[in-house]
């Protein structure tokens, strides 16, 4: 039997207003959320995960039943965010990673989604023993990109899998056995995406892990600090009883955002869950209902009641609203990259239009010609790229900024013709006829003059295309 010996820091960084991630640690568990949305309450999300963590943290006997706790503690979470959008719409595009681990004095049983990850440094090597649910990721495993590409490419952010109150969710599960010396890091990717891997390595392993810890966040933000940086790190010992004894942590958003109580949210604005109500003088016509439920789908008139179809409109007229609504909502807290008068530009929105009515606003518009792009990203833009908020936006606005430039100097390169050699004047060639076309006296091809002397790129091919890098 083992002990735990942890340490946890969450840092804003140096770019964020806010801290949007959120973890728990104890001896018995270490976990590491990464909310996103935004405006959309990411730092709420972030926070239910792992309040939820604390109140279901036990010690377990077997494998199983930390990886059973462990699932039961991603579900219950994934429920609560559910039944928070349900009373709140405005929140609804929220969302979090959940990267953690039970452990039990002999194995660390591991629950993930997303793109936090889990490290494990034993006998001086470091092996991520998580796998990240990104877009790169999913290109790397299919060898459309090499690892060295995903840092810059322009949909990095891109995750495939999270909670966010719907159904369908699906974790990775598993377990393996610890040894004595064993380092074990939670991260989330404002750690791992700013520096590598090797670096990690060499801050992680020399040090106690708390001033390890320190250390980590220090390099993230010197290397840009773009984003939330947390760091748990447990550090497998010997057993002792005061380990085993200390209390569990809360760090991050957990320790700064009030999760509402059931209700709480639609209480607060004085409306029903969902959808705002609406008002209306009417009265009931049904005694079995309520009297404010039946107001709105029975609107009063002074001397005659109105027949069934105008009700049947009234409410129709209510859902269609509702929506309208909710999809407004909904598309405030979105972003999205796409073409503009030929140019790179930054939507609002939602792609496309509702009955011809736009369901998206020009943010900003660069001065990147799409056509200047890689085809691969000329047809990422043109099919619109979805980013997670205005930062990340313009993130990917600027490294499509670098691919363009990139691609004006390898086209020029290609198009530049070979400066005029001295020297004997080369032999003359037999003369080509080729069928079909017009010859010149003498027998060969017939060039109007000043035809150019090199030939235009050739259509790319379906491989060429789907080169990210393919200019």
């Amino acid at each position: 039997m083992f002990s735990l010996r942890f340490a946890a820091h969450s840092d804003v960084g140096r770019v964020r207003k806010n801290n949007q991630d959120a973890g728990y640690a104890s001896p018995t568990m270490l976990l590491v959320c990464d909310g996103m949305g935004g405006a959309a309450a990411g730092d709420l999300a972030s926070a239910v995960a792992a309040t939820e963590a604390e109140q279901s943290d036990d010690r377990h006997a077997d494998s199983e039943e930390m990886l059973a706790a462990i699932a039961g503690i991603i579900t219950r979470a994934n429920n609560r965010l559910g039944e928070l959008i349900e009373e709140d719409l405005t929140i609804d595009g929220m969302g979090t990673t959940f990267c953690g681990g039970l452990f039990n004095g002999r194995q660390l049983a591991v629950g993930h989604i997303g793109d936090s990850r889990g490290y494990l440094l034993r006998d001086g090597e470091l092996t991520q023993f998580t796998h990240d649910h990104s877009w790169v990721q999913s290109l790397i495993d299919e060898g459309k990109i090499a690892p060295a590409q995903a840092a810059t490419h322009p949909h990095r952010s891109l995750i495939l899998k999270v909670l966010n109150g719907q159904e369908g969710f699906d974790p990775d599960l598993t377990t393996f056995d610890v040894r004595e010396g064993d380092r074990i890091l939670f991260c989330s990717d404002g750690l791992s995406g700013m520096i590598s891997d090797e670096a990690i390595l060499d801050l992680l392993e020399p040090m106690p892990i708390d001033d390890a810890s320190h250390a980590l966040v220090k390099a993230a933000n010197a290397a840009g600090g773009h984003d939330n940086i947390t760091v748990f790190i447990g550090e497998v010992v010997a057993q002792d009883d005061g380990l085993d004894a200390a209390p569990g942590v809360l760090r991050g958003s957990a320790t700064e955002v009030e999760i509402p109580t059931v209700g709480a949210l639609a209480a607060r604005s004085g409306k029903p869950s969902g959808y705002p109500e609406t008002t209306s003088s009417a009265e009931p016509t049904d005694t079995d209902q309520a009297p404010d439920e039946a107001a709105r789908y029975a609107p009063k008139e002074e001397h005659r009641r109105w027949p069934g179809l105008l009700i049947a409109l009234v409410a129709i007229a209510l859902v269609i609203g509702g929506g309208a609504w909710g999809v407004q909502t909904y598309s405030q807290s979105r972003y999205f990259i796409a073409a503009d008068a030929g140019e790179v530009a930054i939507f609002n929105g939602l792609p496309g239009n509702i009955l011809g009515y736009p369901l998206s606003t020009l943010t900003e518009r660069t001065d990147v010609p799409v056509e200047d792009l890689p085809l691969f990203h000329q047809r990422a833009v043109k099919n619109t790229i979805g980013v997670a908020d205005l930062d990340a936006a313009r993130s990917t606005a600027e490294t499509l900024r670098v691919l363009a430039e990139q691609c004006r100097e390898a086209r020029d390169d290609r198009l530049t013709p070979p400066l005029p050699t001295t020297g004997p004047s080369p032999t003359p060639t037999p003369a080509l006829t080729i069928p079909g076309l017009p010859t010149a006296p003498g027998g060969g091809v017939d060039i109007e003059p000043g035809y150019p002397t090199y030939l235009a790129p050739m259509t790319p091919t379906a491989t060429a295309e789907a080169d990210p890098e393919h200019c």
